[in-house]
């Protein structure tokens, strides 16, 4: 928590120092009192039954909204979770032939299908979902749109091709992001993101470096998941071949762009990974003012106190 006027947290001390007070002013009058009928017999003829704990509870209820209000008067800020206006998001998902392996059950492109399932439902309505499909090269299926069912039409055709581009997918989800409402001849394009799941590495098209550079040029981070196990393997034309994840080239595209990187070895954490982007990704945070808070437990601090005081004690605190 942060205070845009933090000099006014001194009132604090003066709310403590009144807590002291009466704490001693308590102590010392209940001490006079026992002092003065010392013939305890007698006393607990004639004095009136006291309160008990309920004297207290005024004096408390009032402290409190001393200290609420003094917080209120440093104009207390926290950081909160704010929708992004006009927020889009491309999700490029790797179609090259190793996403045939079964190393992932069913395999690797059933399990991306379904996750990609989940993302779509994740992802806030007002956020813009684009999608990606790549292999030897790359191409926008979906421009960012509001239009989920076009997305999911999408990815249940999803077809495997030979070879990965990933800095294609990397510069075709850039290319996407500019035909996404408002991308184009505005002064400010709207913010994007782009989530890219890949079982491989790049050997053909634009470097990841380079792809990665331009991403972050353009103000665009760029989450990976490297998903698949390091001892998958495929058949193809009649040969078998090792197909292993190259998490660290995805990590460093992370890295350079200002993404996450994820690790997914099943179709549970595969899902799971796609459900917590979606849900994070079109919120920022922001510092936000909430004196108001603190000046609304103030009032219903303040009002319990009188309340207390004059259903118990007939009298204001």
């Amino acid at each position: 928590m942060r205070f845009a006027a933090p000099a006014w947290l001194w009132l604090l001390a003066v709310v403590y120092a009144l807590g002291v007070a009466y704490l001693v002013v308590s102590l010392w009058g209940r001490r006079r009192y026992a002092v003065r009928f010392t013939n305890l017999a007698l006393l607990g003829v004639v004095a009136p039954r006291r309160p008990g704990w309920r004297r207290h509870v005024p004096a408390v209820l009032l402290l409190l909204s001393l200290a609420s209000s003094s917080v209120a008067m440093a104009r207390p800020h926290r950081m909160t979770d704010v929708p992004v206006e006009r927020a889009s998001v491309v999700m490029a998902l790797d179609v090259s032939l190793s996403m045939m392996a079964d190393d992932v059950e069913p395999t690797r492109i059933d399990a991306a299908r379904a996750a990609a399932h989940v993302f779509v439902d994740t992802v806030p309505d007002d956020v813009n979902l684009g999608l990606v499909a790549f292999a030897g090269t790359a191409q926008i299926l979906v421009p960012p749109t509001g239009d989920r069912v076009a997305v999911r039409r999408a990815i249940d055709g999803l077809r495997l091709a030979e070879a990965t581009a990933i800095g294609d997918a990397i510069m075709a989800s850039l290319a996407a992001l500019e035909m996404a409402p408002g991308g184009t001849g505005t002064a400010e394009p709207p913010p994007g993101h782009i989530v890219l799941m890949s079982d491989g590495e790049t050997n053909t098209g634009t470097p990841n470096d380079v792809a990665a550079a331009r991403a972050a040029e353009a103000g665009v981070g760029v989450s990976t998941i490297a998903f698949g196990t390091d001892h998958g393997v495929i058949e193809y034309a009649g040969q078998v071949f090792d197909v292993p994840v190259n998490e660290e080239a995805l990590e460093l595209i992370a890295a350079t762009t200002g993404g996450l990187h994820f690790r997914a070895v099943t179709a549970e954490q595969l899902a799971d990974i796609y459900a917590q982007l979606g849900s994070a990704l079109g919120q920022e945070e922001e510092l936000r003012e909430i004196t108001t808070l603190f000046v609304g437990l103030a009032v219903l601090f303040g009002l319990a106190a009188a309340a207390g005081s004059l259903v118990w004690f007939a009298r204001l605190p």
